[in-house]
């Protein structure tokens, strides 16, 4: 038997520390500001019988309208079944249309409609009002240098999916840090 199956079993009373170089105060910051970050569109999304998914599809429907099926699994990285089950409800409750492609008539293009556009927008003021506060109240004067921490900690072959989005209505682009 070896010091590992002895173990097995055993509680240990010691909190995990910084070892071997891990970040576990940023992990712990990114852990609570995701939880309150999600918290008021969870509660509004709870309303509708939805969850974190149906916002996300909400969210990027709304941010490129025409979206195909095939390049918003490639964003949220969901099975085809996962987003299926998502589409039909928002589908259903008419937040979102779904139109052939013009193109390619097996494509599936995805539209918000006016109901699905009040609700991503309900959706992201509060979000955006958190993120309003937490850079005035960090006194983060460089929003640039945060942007570019974020998306660096996107995988470097995703991160060309985040210049999918328009640019902001300021004409600052992703681009232009």
């Amino acid at each position: 038997m070896t010091d590992q199956s002895n173990a097995a079993g055993k509680p240990i009373r010691t909190a995990i520390t910084d070892e071997d170089g891990i970040d576990f105060a940023i992990i712990e910051l990114l852990f609570f500001a995701y939880r309150d970050f999600t918290s008021d569109p969870d509660q509004i999304l709870a309303d509708y019988g939805f969850g974190r998914a149906h916002h996300r599809v909400l969210h990027f429907v709304n941010r490129r309208p025409g979206l195909t099926v095939a390049e918003l699994l490639d964003v949220l990285k969901i099975t085809k079944q996962s987003l299926a089950r998502v589409l039909k409800q928002l589908i259903d409750t008419d937040h979102i249309v779904q139109l052939q492609g013009p193109r390619d008539r097996r494509q599936r293009e995805l539209y918000p409609t006016a109901k699905g556009r009040a609700l991503a927008l309900a959706l992201a003021r509060p979000q955006s009002r958190r993120i309003h506060a937490a850079l005035e109240d960090s006194g983060a004067a460089d929003r640039a240098s945060i942007e570019r921490f974020l998306e660096a900690m996107v995988n470097p072959e995703l991160r060309a999916q985040i210049d999918i989005v328009p640019a902001k209505i300021s004409g600052k682009s992703h681009g232009d840090h």
